[in-house]
């Protein structure tokens, strides 16, 4: 089944997260493969905890991609293919591809690859980011959209660490 979390708002990670713990609390082993992340963040320590939980990511931060030279949006699709690599070699019951979709839109990744992991993928697969593609979405089972109705960011409040990351 191919779940997707989606939209403007707070939370898709953290949703997809979620079915990783209900997943691993029920003995499932669980793979999160997180693309255009590499600072560290808060759960991260949690999830290391958990035997059932294979997290993945790229070993440094490259920042906002918008800031990025060529040469640093190379380093980075270079890292997630060997991602994705690694993603389709994995076993497990539960693949979380988190920020799946702005890595696949910016060409960050190898977009073959990453559509045949995703058509062919037999298992549970969680997809997360803004702006799916349509092909994404007439494939999906579920489609959760989340919406940014507040934010405190927009007064200026900064990402607090523990809740935002």
């Amino acid at each position: 089944m191919l779940h997707i979390y989606c939209g403007d708002g707070k939370g898709k990670t953290t949703a997809a997260l979620g079915l990783a713990l209900r997943a691993a609390g029920s003995g499932m082993q669980v793979c999160i493969i997180q693309f255009l992340k590499g600072a560290p963040t808060s759960e991260l320590h949690a999830l290391a905890r958990i035997p059932e939980i294979t997290v993945k990511r790229c070993d440094k931060n490259y920042g906002f991609t918008f800031s990025m030279d060529a040469a640093t949006k190379e380093q980075l699709t270079a890292c997630h293919n060997r991602l994705l690599d690694y993603a389709m070699r994995c076993d497990c019951d539960l693949l979380i591809l988190d920020e799946f979709f702005p890595a696949y839109a910016q060409d960050l990744l190898d977009r073959t690859v990453a559509a045949r992991l995703v058509l062919g993928w037999q298992k549970e697969l969680v997809l997360t980011g803004r702006d799916p593609g349509e092909s994404f979405l007439a494939r999906a089972d579920y489609v959760s959209e989340i919406h940014a109705v507040k934010h405190p960011y927009t007064k200026g409040i900064s990402a607090r660490e523990g809740i935002e990351f």
